[in-house]
């Protein structure tokens, strides 16, 4: 049941839209209460407190009649609008409102006309001006409220994770922390010591090398060429594939002319390491794991796939792996930009983003 009331609909949970409409209902009730009370001596035995017919000829349809409008305005507002500065959404209602009020009055008395019931009359109409235009500044008052509750918690959330992937990161760096120049120097007497005859496996401890080298780089740095995140994943992947064999394929896909353009370092490394790691390594007949990226409008788009094992309960990738945590935390905090994981065809996984 709890699961069925947080899925979401438009971007809104179910358990909400129910909220909404139960205050909507609690409202009509109080005003047909209102009414009840105050009849002004007039008693009729059919006039129950509890009469369904009496309470939506009082107003039960008139306030279902404001839920009803109220759905594309906040579509408009929240959804459609969402990227707005909140000081234009907030000139919007100077249009909205009046146009919910005028439809909410002609609908209500379309309704009663059509089924005999009691409408105000004359200067009366004023409430049915008044009181609408009252609900609906409450209402929205309350929505864009609520929103800014929710963004704050969202907020807090990611400077949270931020904060605990930065002393995660801070330990890290605290265990590994060994002089970049040693390790040089270790790969240059490990290479010195390896036979002439053993040119391939010179060759690895270089791109060894040479890996460790593009990350005290990219330490210091903010932002790189994509050529020069590609050279290093291609590194990163030749070395897997010495390990993997035939068992490993390997397909990037970039246009040459994308080659400038700017993107944070080691953003793709920890999306192609959970690929082979969770998604080919335990496949007796491996798989393959394809980079895509292209450029979309002002947009770089990139998608990683793979044809592993993939995974159901995708939320768990980033319960168990530091990785994919930190570079989802830094497309949000640097681009704004979400993350999705998606199954693959015909299996595996794949992980796009936009910066």
């Amino acid at each position: 049941m709890t699961e069925l009331l947080n899925r979401r609909i438009l971007g809104v949970r179910i358990k909400e839209i129910l909220i909404t409409f139960l205050i909507y209902m609690l409202f009509a009730f109080s005003y047909h209460l209102t009414l009840w009370v105050n009849r002004m001596g007039y008693n009729d035995p059919d006039d129950s407190l509890f009469n369904a017919k009496q309470f939506f000829t009082r107003g039960g349809m008139q306030y279902f009649i404001f839920f009803l409008l109220t759905i594309p305005t906040w579509l408009l507002i929240f959804k459609l609008l969402r990227k707005w500065k909140l000081g234009y959404r907030l000139m919007i209602h100077l249009v909205t409102l009046p146009v919910f009020v005028f439809l909410a009055q002609k609908a209500y008395y379309f309704y009663s006309e059509q089924f005999g019931f009691w409408h105000l009359q004359g200067s009366g109409q004023v409430w049915d001006i008044y009181i609408p235009a009252l609900f609906y500044i409450l209402q929205f008052g309350i929505f864009h409220a609520y929103e800014y509750f929710v963004d704050n918690q969202r907020k807090l959330k990611l400077e949270g994770e931020l904060r605990t992937a930065a002393l995660k990161s801070e330990l890290s760096a605290i265990k590994a922390q060994l002089n970049p120049h040693f390790l040089y120097n270790v790969f240059n007497t490990i290479n010195a010591s390896v036979p002439s005859e053993n040119e391939k496996t010179r060759h690895l401890i270089a791109e060894l090398s040479d890996l460790f080298r593009y990350q005290l780089q990219a330490s210091k740095e903010d932002l790189v060429t994509l050529k020069e995140e590609l050279d290093f994943i291609r590194k990163y992947l030749d070395l897997e594939k010495e390990r993997y064999g035939e068992r490993l394929e390997i397909h990037i896909n970039v246009d040459p002319d994308l080659y400038s353009e700017k993107i944070p370092p080691m953003i793709l490394q920890p999306l192609v390491e959970n690929s082979v790691k969770h998604g080919l390594s335990s496949l007796v007949d491996g798989g393959s794991i394809s980079i895509t990226i292209f450029k979309e409008g002002d947009s770089l788009k990139f998608e990683i796939a793979d044809t592993g094992v993939g995974v159901k309960d995708k939320k768990k990738l980033f319960e168990n792996g530091v990785g994919l945590t930190n570079t989802r935390i830094r497309l949000q905090k640097m681009y704004q930009s979400k993350m999705e994981i998606l199954d693959n065809e015909p299996r595996g996984l794949k992980i796009k983003f936009s910066i």
